[in-house]
């Protein structure tokens, strides 16, 4: 019997370049429920960071959590240049199709925020709601720059308390967290690594990241623009009124264009709210169930 309180882990074969890997996942609630939430992390990160969300929607959900290839138990890529948006896209689609999900809803922070703008702008998508956290077309460069300076970096930690410690430093943006939150958050981090941890991610996902010149930058932000205003669903943008990432002006421009997205701000958080707590659940919880 499928015990449907605790997280499934599943996987399936995605294409890129230089043939096919394996884009691990975790799933909560019923097996057979048709009706999906996705849940995709930020650009280090991993799909047990929505544990706590997706216990809290799976009485209603099926709730779907994949690693982002380079990520968590999903394998590394050959070609460190498949990190990027549309491959993300692309191996999201293969996800959908295993899915086959009647109704479909995308929650997505940072980065997978970005992979679910990429998702419900395309044509014929299967998205009808959208939740976007922490993130939209305008990317601030301060940001960039801070995430720049760990990303990829060497890393090794001789306990899973040393671990926390150092992930909090460079993650305090991500609001108020009880010792037992954070370590919760931690731990799916860690890869053991000898007689200690590292992060459980490719750093070759900062090589792509190294490339972006200002005039990328640009360019992408105008195709995410584009994107934007192409989206029909309902959607919900979430932002830490501390955020370095999304910027007030970019929240309210997404207030009155495309979608015509609704804002949530949470006091005392940055980049990005992590969902954990129960007031950031329920604001989610409410947009996604509301008539």
């Amino acid at each position: 019997m499928t015990d449907t309180a605790q997280p499934r882990h599943k996987q399936l074969q995605c294409l890129d370049s230089r043939g096919l890997h394996r884009t691990a996942y975790c799933e909560w609630g019923d097996p057979a429920n048709p009706r999906v939430l996705v849940c995709a992390h930020g650009l280090s990160r991993q799909g047990r960071d929505f544990d706590t969300l997706a216990a809290a929607m799976s009485d209603v959900y099926r709730v779907v959590c994949p690693d982002v290839v380079g990520r968590g138990r999903s394998d590394w890529l050959t070609d460190p240049m498949g990190y990027n948006i549309p491959a993300y896209v692309a191996d999201m689609v293969s996800l959908l199709a295993r899915l086959n999900a009647d109704t479909l809803h995308w929650l997505g922070t940072s980065m997978g925020g970005l992979i679910g703008l990429g998702l419900a702008a395309l044509p014929g998508s299967p998205v009808s709601r959208l939740v976007l956290n922490d993130v939209g077309p305008t990317i601030e460069p301060a940001s960039l720059q801070r995430i720049g300076n760990y990303l990829g970096q060497p890393a090794h930690w001789a306990s899973e308390a040393e671990a926390a410690d150092a992930l909090w430093a460079i993650s305090t943006g991500f609001g108020p967290h009880s010792p037992e939150q954070w370590l919760a958050l931690t731990r799916p981090q860690l890869q053991p690594d000898g007689a200690g941890f590292k992060p459980r991610y490719d750093p070759a996902i900062a090589v792509p990241f190294r490339l972006v010149t200002p005039e990328l930058a640009r360019a992408g932000e105008a195709m995410l623009w584009q994107s934007y205003d192409r989206l029909s669903c309902p959607t919900l943008l979430l932002r830490g009124a501390e955020s370095d990432l999304l910027s007030q002006a970019t929240a309210q421009a997404m207030t009155e264009r495309g979608p015509r997205a609704r804002l949530v701000e949470f006091a005392g958080v940055g980049h990005a709210p992590t969902l954990v707590q129960s007031d950031q659940v329920q604001v989610v919880r409410e947009f996604l169930l509301a008539p």
